[in-house]
């Protein structure tokens, strides 16, 4: 089973991006377990194996990371659980699509104890919900697999800053919002949406 680690404070994503890559490497040697590592970040925009350079908005607002997950612009920041999930992929069955669909289903069971009725939603990656302006990403994922083990993971927004997704096109999706659990008008705290995540982690 995989160890569940939950950080507290505010992680250096350089120095998380660091240890989660080692952490994959040494569970493909065989030298560690898996692992599920809940992390909240300082405010930065990170670009994956996809970007476009034109959909950085504000280039200055915030640090920005080249990553090796898929996709394209993210933020991550404070009030934003962003899960990383370093799972040995040949173990369970060496099917990258079904891995990125567990995952969208974890989020949206975890998010429908909150009364949320979220989706995934064919062609885009992510969680979706429905908001009086219309359909809102509400979860990211964003997942790269070395030799069978996966990295990088999730991101689900409870009580960021919305604004600060303005410096960016997130996920190259500029007709859509973001939105929060809060942005919702749901009160919980990210104790509160650590717990089912527990409660509903399929990889437990």
């Amino acid at each position: 089973m995989p160890e569940w680690r939950v950080e507290s404070g505010l992680a250096d994503y350089a120095e998380t991006l660091a240890a989660m890559e080692q952490r994959a490497a040494h569970i493909r040697e065989g030298q560690a377990g898996e692992l599920i590592w809940l992390v909240e970040h300082p405010p930065v925009y990170t670009a994956g194996t996809s970007a476009d350079a034109a959909e950085l908005l504000a280039p200055t607002r915030f640090p920005v990371f080249s990553t090796g997950r898929g996709g394209r612009y993210t933020y991550h920041g404070p009030g934003q659980r962003v899960g990383y999930l370093m799972l040995d992929l040949e173990q369970r069955g060496r099917d990258l699509r079904g891995f990125i669909c567990s995952v969208e289903r974890w989020l949206i069971a975890a998010l429908a104890d909150f009364g949320v009725s979220a989706r995934a939603i064919p062609g885009r990656v992510g969680v979706w919900t429905d908001t009086p302006a219309g359909e809102a990403k509400i979860g990211a994922i964003g997942v790269r697999v070395r030799r069978w083990v996966s990295f990088h993971g999730f991101s689900l927004n409870v009580t960021p800053d919305l604004e600060h997704f303005s410096g960016i096109v997130p996920c190259g999706l500029a007709e859509y919002p973001v939105t929060s659990l809060a942005g919702l008008g749901i009160e919980a705290s990210m104790a509160d949406v650590d717990a089912a995540l527990q409660r509903h982690c399929p990889f437990l």
